[in-house]
């Protein structure tokens, strides 16, 4: 007995750690795919004789899948067990990854970032699991913070690898990196990763996934128009808008009459629903292209920015913004249900508002400024806030549908990126005439940004509390 009480901890210790490394080497592949290839749009066009326009069109066709199999590949998993979904997963995306590297054109290629973008929800699915497993709410916080922050990136050294790899070795060097790391981490998910099916035996609301999905699709796509600006095909759009407007209509009607809904509308209904939702949503307009697009189109003005050339601008900016994050995030996982999951929140939505505004109104001037708050945003947004929000997911989710909520949330995280070019750019454009020598549209976009975030400030107050998920002082 006494044999069996002194290894028991040191089982559960293993079997953690072998979870753990399962779970971030499947959050590693995922990551790889989003971040990697970006540095490589340009050797990508070159290599398969088109333009960037087509190369870039593959990037929103892989995130655009990607938010489509969020909505409902969770709750999926929930029914058929997440760990075969999450191995399959990689599975796909491994396959995927080789039709990429061997892709003879364009075309192929966009079905190939399709099938990667099949595989979106792992990072859902992988703090489900770990919600399933460790009970202990410290714990339980500080494992999802390590999970949440490969999200942002593998401490931008991702892009920079990606970078290298497409300079000396082609951009199919990089698919056929991205391919052998989901092949390690299928292998290492049926290895170490336990099974869980909270929701064995209910049938799937297929009926109800596809109008959901039709939705979120022709929404991306309109806000995919409407970030063309000038270019944009605004018929289209509109048109799209009126579809995903008329296919939630038919989801709603589906979800009330349905016996086993995708979600209930009751649960729609929930404070602890939509606010995460619309916190989310606010959160990555008000900060995503900012970051991002306004940002880094500024270092790289010749007339009113610094003049830097892509390749630096990245490695000054984005490198320590994503390195920060990657290093903070475990640690707010860690207090969050100490200091309270929406207090941590607050914090890093106020603090991302008072850097922008920084940003707009000092950093424009001097590059020590910028940098210092761009590595202060890597802290209070990509370390922080953005870490709360995939965190809030999981545990706000309704114990007999956990698997929804992720997958909203997911999706409100590639509209929000979506809506933020379309809103921040079109506002740095037309500040910004061409030739001009002013910086206006730049530090009017990056107000409208610091309006918005605090907007979301405002909407995180509407979230309830995941008392489950705290401990008391």
């Amino acid at each position: 007995m006494t044999t069996d009480l002194t290894t028991r901890p040191a089982k559960a210790a293993a079997g953690t750690a072998a979870l753990m490394t399962a779970l971030l080497a499947a959050c590693t592949a995922f990551q790889l795919n989003a971040s990697m290839l970006s540095p490589a749009l340009v050797t990508m066009a070159r290599e398969l004789h088109t333009d960037e326009a087509n190369t870039g069109l593959s990037q929103t066709v892989f995130f655009t899948a990607s938010a489509m199999f969020s909505l409902f590949l969770p709750r999926f998993s929930d029914i058929v067990g997440r760990k075969r979904v999450l191995q399959w997963m990689l599975v796909l995306m491994a396959a995927g990854t080789v039709l990429a590297a061997l892709a003879p054109n364009i075309a192929v290629l966009d079905i190939a970032r399709a099938v990667q973008g099949a595989c979106g929800p792992v990072v859902q699915i992988s703090l489900l699991m770990l919600r399933s497993e460790v009970t202990d709410p410290k714990r339980f916080g500080t494992l999802m913070g390590v999970v949440a922050a490969v999200n942002g990136g593998i401490a931008g050294v991702d892009a920079l690898v990606g970078g290298w790899l497409a300079d000396h070795h082609g951009y199919r060097s990089i698919f056929w990196v991205i391919a052998v790391v989901a092949a390690v981490a299928a292998v290492l998910v049926r290895v170490g990763c336990p099974e869980s099916r909270p929701s064995a035996g209910t049938p799937m609301d297929w009926a109800g996934v596809v109008p959901l999905v039709v939705s979120v699709a022709a929404l991306l796509v309109a806000v995919d128009q409407a970030e063309k600006l000038g270019a944009a095909n605004w018929p289209l759009a509109i048109g799209l808008l009126v579809v995903a407007v008329a296919a939630f209509a038919l989801f709603w009607r589906t979800e009330k009459r349905g016996a086993h809904p995708l979600v209930r509308i009751d649960d729609l209904r929930r404070r602890a629903t939509w606010a995460p939702l619309l916190t989310t949503l606010l959160t990555l307009i008000g900060v995503f292209a900012t970051v991002n697009g306004v940002l880094m189109s500024f270092v790289q003005n010749d007339t009113v920015g610094f003049g830097m050339g892509s390749s630096l601008a990245s490695v000054v900016f984005l490198t320590p913004f994503a390195l920060v994050g990657w290093l903070v995030g475990p640690f707010t996982g860690r207090l969050a249900p100490v200091l309270g999951y929406r207090r941590m929140l607050r914090w890093g939505l106020a603090g991302s508002a008072v850097v922008i505004a920084v940003m707009a109104l000092a950093g424009v001037h001097s590059m020590p400024v910028m940098v210092a708050c761009t590595v202060l945003l890597g802290v209070t947004y990509a370390g922080v806030a953005n870490i709360v929000l995939n965190l809030l997911g999981v545990v706000l989710a309704p114990k007999e549908n956990p698997g929804f909520l992720p997958g909203l949330v997911s999706a409100a995280f590639g509209l929000g990126a979506g809506l933020s070019f379309a809103l921040l750019s079109a506002v740095q454009v037309a500040g910004s005439p061409a030739g001009g020598d002013s910086s206006g549209g730049y530090v009017t976009a990056m107000i409208i940004g610091v309006v918005v975030v605090v907007a979301a400030f405002g909407a995180s107050f509407l979230v309830p509390r995941p008392e489950d998920a705290e401990v008391s002082a």
